[in-house]
């Protein structure tokens, strides 16, 4: 069963009116409930007597999802365009996540999920632990945003319950959370993905790796691990050159080389100024191939330049709008919601669903096969690796490359 889930459903017009609705909704009525009484799946898989003995027992899983609704009134008459744009993420997210979850319901599982309003607040999260409302659950949901996901660290410490955080690229070494379900890749993993197929596919004695890195605000978040891959990793044996512009670059290139250049900036005006110059660069008859940040996938580029340079772009979401799953999905949210699936109403399904199937295969104990799971769904894949001391890191991401006018993955 979904708390809250019926007033969720129906929408209609300007999007902004309608979450507004929505919350004015959700805060004057009094929660809803819904149970599905399919039977429970019978895995058939060879288990531990005395797992399975357990398991066979688990009828209903329990899923707080923590979400920033901002619920409370005045927030609703008077927020700002921001504070509407997260209550919007959270309802698109919702609305994606009870599809998941409901897909997974039909597999034979019963759900009960509480829809949490946290406020995008850590006082409001106080109190929802200390009136019991996440007591009991199986799986936390959330919150989030990282403010949020630190905070209620103890709490799942504490109780031992794992949390999911289900947006947030945060590395969870920020976290410290043996519970804790990172689903988002953070950079290091980006920084590797983009290291190792270098690796693969570049001759160490014919290529030199170049980062360009003009080091203002949050450029070497990304520099730092490329760096260090290329200088302390697993990326030693190509010569490694670093400069602050592509303009310096020009001036030291080889003859007969290939380059293999990053840029760790997504400066729009940086990244403009130096795909221009790569561009003539390139044209010029050196080999230059482009591998870009993350944030480009959002961004606005010159298309043909980014082509002509073989631009490749990590990403840890990534839609194929042609796949029979992702049209049906389409038509189904909006028949549902009246309006468009975005960005976080793919994650939300892709969650809710692999995470609903997880407890419908393996009961309550789906935790010790969650990285033995693989899943690839409509926008997101998940491969879970553990580490003891940071919980479950997915460690599985797109390579997009530029190609025929479309970004489309090549890994």
């Amino acid at each position: 069963m979904i708390l809250v889930q019926n007033h969720l459903q129906r929408l209609s017009g300007n999007r902004f009116w309608c979450l507004i609705f929505i919350c004015f909704c959700l805060a004057a009525c009094s929660p809803k409930t819904r149970t599905n009484k399919s039977p429970k799946k019978e895995t058939g898989k060879k288990e531990d007597k005395k797992d399975l003995a357990s398991e066979k027992k688990f009828t209903e899983a329990n899923i707080s999802l923590l979400i920033p609704l901002n619920l409370n009134s005045a927030k609703i008459k008077s927020g700002s365009k921001a504070e509407l744009e997260k209550s919007a993420m959270a309802i698109d997210f919702y609305q994606g996540f009870k599809m998941g979850v409901d897909s997974a319901a039909a597999t034979g599982m019963n759900f009960k999920v509480k829809v949490l309003d946290t406020r995008d607040n850590n006082v409001q999260i106080t109190s929802l632990i200390k009136s019991g409302q996440i007591t009991g659950t199986n799986l936390i949901i959330g919150p989030v945003f990282p403010d949020g996901v630190k905070f209620i660290t103890n709490y799942s410490i504490a109780n031992n319950v794992p949390i999911v955080s289900p947006l947030a690229a945060t590395h969870p070494n920020e976290f410290n959370n043996p519970n804790l379900i990172s689903v988002v890749n953070n950079i290091d993993l980006h920084a590797d993905k983009i290291g190792d197929y270098i690796r693969r596919e570049y001759d160490p004695g014919k290529t030199i790796v170049v980062l360009i890195d003009p080091k203002k605000t949050g450029d070497e978040v990304l520099g730092n691990p490329l760096r260090d891959y290329f200088q302390k990793g697993r990326g030693t044996r190509y010569t490694f050159q670093e400069y602050s512009s592509v303009f310096t670059l020009e001036t030291k290139m080889i003859p007969g080389k290939q380059y293999a250049v990053m840029i760790s900036s997504s400066d729009r005006a940086f990244v403009v100024g130096s795909l221009d110059k790569l561009a003539k660069m390139k044209s010029a008859g050196n080999a230059i191939e482009l591998f870009g940040h993350p944030n480009w996938v959002k961004q606005n580029y010159n298309t043909e330049k980014l082509q002509l340079l073989r631009t490749k772009i990590t990403s840890s979401y990534w839609v194929d709008y042609k796949s029979r799953a992702v049209i049906n999905f389409v038509r189904k949210y909006r028949q549902l919601n009246k309006f468009e699936p975005g960005e976080y109403s793919f994650k939300g399904f892709d969650i809710g669903f692999f995470f609903g199937q997880l407890f419908a295969e393996h009961g309550a104990g789906y935790l010790k096969h969650l990285t033995t799971e693989r899943y690839d769904g409509l926008g997101n894949s998940f491969r879970f690796v553990k580490d003891e001391k940071l919980g479950y890191i997915n460690n599985s991401l797109f390579l997009l490359e530029y190609k025929n006018y479309t970004l489309d993955p090549i890994e």
